[in-house]
């Protein structure tokens, strides 16, 4: 299995490749390259997130604490007293960091459905939602925020499975196939959740017609034509 700093560079390099030939097609806009590449970074991480001492699975714990912490102090400021408020931001942080991080390690395994396309489709749609309800982006940039998670996810997947082949040796580890597939196959009633899930999150987003639209109308056969000549 490749390490964490492998995952992240390769991540950066397939994100920064990908948004290039986006702006290439004028499918962005060059401004737009920066915040693409480092989704695709986090889309890289996320399969370890079922990794019980992985840096990405404290990485998030750490941000969803943080987030409930201020969603706490914002909702409830003027609620009570000072000290009631703190202890309620201490308690927030602390079960989110710890209490929810415990149930989440004892109910998955790694390399399990979050070593899948499967988890690939629902953290995309996961991110297309909130992209478009919470950060408010258009339709168009929130597919593509979503996209881009999902380039660096199956990036992360294709790592792990070439690190399941040993080239010197001319031999395929016992690894092989448990990073790349469709869904958990020893844990059905996972895979069946994270289906669930991630078809009502796709129901939820916006509809992906103008991402489409504007993929189908990008520049791609002059870029294609431009690629030959290069060569």
């Amino acid at each position: 299995m490749a390490d964490f700093k492998a995952h992240v560079f390769i991540a950066a390099a397939a994100s920064s490749g990908a948004a290039l030939v986006a702006a290439n097609v004028q499918l962005i806009d060059g401004a737009d390259a920066p915040w693409l590449i480092f989704l695709g970074i986090v889309g890289g991480m996320l399969p370890d997130i079922d990794a019980s001492n992985s840096k990405p699975v404290k990485l998030l714990f750490n941000v969803l604490a943080l987030l409930g912490v201020s969603g706490v102090w914002m909702a409830f400021k003027d609620s009570y007293v000072q000290q009631q408020l703190l202890l309620g931001v201490v308690a927030t942080y602390l079960g989110i960091r710890y209490g929810l991080f415990f149930l989440f390690n004892s109910f998955t395994e790694h390399r399990g459905v979050f070593h899948s396309l499967l988890a690939a489709a629902f953290f995309a749609c996961l991110m297309t939602c909130i992209s478009f309800y919470f950060l408010e982006w258009d339709i168009l940039h929130a597919w593509l925020n979503g996209s881009f998670i999902a380039i660096g996810f199956i990036v992360h997947l294709l790592l792990d499975e070439l690190y399941s082949v040993d080239l010197s040796n001319t031999r395929i580890k016992k690894s092989f196939g448990t990073a790349l597939k469709l869904f958990s196959y020893k844990n059905i009633p996972a895979s069946v959740l994270m289906t669930i899930c991630t078809i009502t999150l796709y129901w939820l987003a916006p509809s992906p017609a103008p991402f489409l639209k504007v993929w189908q109308a990008a520049h791609w056969n002059q870029y294609l034509t431009q690629a030959k000549l290069c060569q």
